[in-house]
C-alpha cells in the first residue's frame, strides 16, 4: 500500500466538533476521555442495554437505563484516561496515537490524574442509587480497569482483559434487575468478551508494525498472518455463547432471527478482513457498532 492510500488514523481531528464548539481549555480533556470518538461508547452501551432488556424481560425502566448508560460512558472515559496515562511514553511513537493529549504535551500527568479522580468520583456517585449487591459487582471490575493498560507489556491477550472490563455492565445489569447473575447471563458476557477479542484484534492490526517495533504485545502480533482464521474463530465463539446464553435465559424463538443476522454480519466482516490494509480493518472495527445494535435488538425480540 502506498502512503497516499493509507487513511489518517491518528487521534487528531483538525476542525472537528471539539475544535468548533468547545473552549480551548476543555479540548484536551474531551479527547482524553475519547468523547470525540463515540465508537467505544456504543460498543460498551449496546451489550449493556441487551443485558438490561434480557434481565427486565422487555423494555427496562427508563431511569435504570439512564443510570447504566451514564455509568458506561463514565467508565469507558475513565478507562481511556487510565490507558493514556499508562501509555504516555509509548503513544508518541505510534502514528495513530502520537497526537493524544498526554503524548503531545497538551496536558500534564498531574492534570490527567486529577481528571481521572473526577471521572471515578462521578461513576462512584451513580452506585449510591443502585443496590448494594450491584455496587459490589461494580467494584470487582476496578482491578481489570487498572491492569488492562499494562497487559500489552507482558501478554499477547490484552484484548481479553479489555473485553472482560468493557462488558462488565452486562453482569451489573442482572445484579441490579434480578438480584443475581444466572449462568445464561455469564455466557452472554463471555460471548461479548470473545466478540471484543475478535473486533479489537482487527483494530490491533492497524498498529501492529508500531507495536512490534516498541516491543508491545497484542493478539494481532500473536496471530500474525493467521489472524483472519483466528478472528473468525472468536466470532464463531461469540455467536455460540450468545445463542446458548439466550436459550438458557428463556429467549423466545424470534431471538434466533437476531442471531442469524449477527452471524451473517460477522461472517461478512471475516470475509472482508485484509491484514495488510489498515483502512479496511479500521472500517470493519467500526462496523461492530451494528453488531452491538443487532444484539440489543435480538434481546428485545427474544422477550416478545
Amino acid at each position: 500500500m502506498t502512503t497516499a492510500s493509507r487513511p489518517d488514523l491518528s487521534d487528531i481531528h483538525q476542525g472537528d466538533w471539539v475544535d468548533r464548539r468547545l473552549p480551548a481549555a476543555w479540548r484536551p480533556y474531551t479527547r482524553l476521555a475519547r468523547l470525540d470518538r463515540p465508537v467505544g461508547i456504543w460498543l460498551t452501551l449496546f451489550p449493556c442495554w441487551a443485558a438490561l432488556i434480557q434481565a427486565s424481560d422487555g423494555v427496562p425502566d427508563l431511569g435504570l437505563l439512564a443510570i447504566f448508560s451514564l455509568g458506561a460512558l463514565l467508565m469507558r472515559s475513565a478507562g481511556s484516561t487510565i490507558n493514556d496515562i499508562a501509555d504516555r511514553n509509548f503513544d508518541g511513537h505510534v502514528e495513530r496515537t502520537r497526537f493524544r493529549p498526554l503524548a503531545s504535551g497538551q496536558i500534564g500527568t498531574r492534570q490527567a490524574f486529577v481528571f481521572l479522580g473526577v471521572q471515578l468520583a462521578l461513576a462512584a456517585a451513580l452506585l449510591l442509587v443502585l443496590a448494594p449487591y450491584t455496587a459490589l459487582v461494580a467494584l470487582c471490575v476496578l482491578p481489570l480497569v487498572f491492569i488492562y493498560p499494562l497487559c500489552k507489556r507482558f501478554t499477547h491477550w490484552p484484548q481479553a482483559v479489555l473485553g472482560a472490563a468493557f462488558n462488565w455492565g452486562m453482569l451489573m445489569a442482572w445484579a441490579e434487575v434480578a438480584g443475581h447473575i444466572p449462568p445464561g447471563a455469564v455466557l452472554m458476557w463471555a460471548g461479548a468478551i470473545a466478540w471484543q477479542i475478535g473486533y479489537d484484534t482487527v483494530y490491533a492490526y492497524v498498529d501492529v508494525k508500531d507495536d512490534s517495533r516498541l516491543g508491545l504485545k497484542s493478539t494481532a502480533i500473536l496471530f500474525g498472518r493467521h489472524g483472519k482464521a483466528w478472528i473468525g474463530l472468536f466470532y464463531a465463539l461469540t455467536l455460540s455463547a450468545w445463542s446458548l446464553g439466550g436459550w438458557l435465559l428463556g429467549m423466545s424463538p424470534p431471538y434466533a432471527i437476531g442471531m442469524l443476522l449477527i452471524a451473517a454480519h460477522l461472517a461478512w466482516q471475516t470475509w472482508r478482513i485484509d491484514l495488510a490494509r489498515p483502512d479496511v480493518n479500521f472500517g470493519l472495527f467500526l462496523a461492530n457498532i451494528l453488531t452491538g445494535a443487532l444484539l440489543a435488538a435480538a434481546a428485545l425480540l427474544g422477550t416478545m
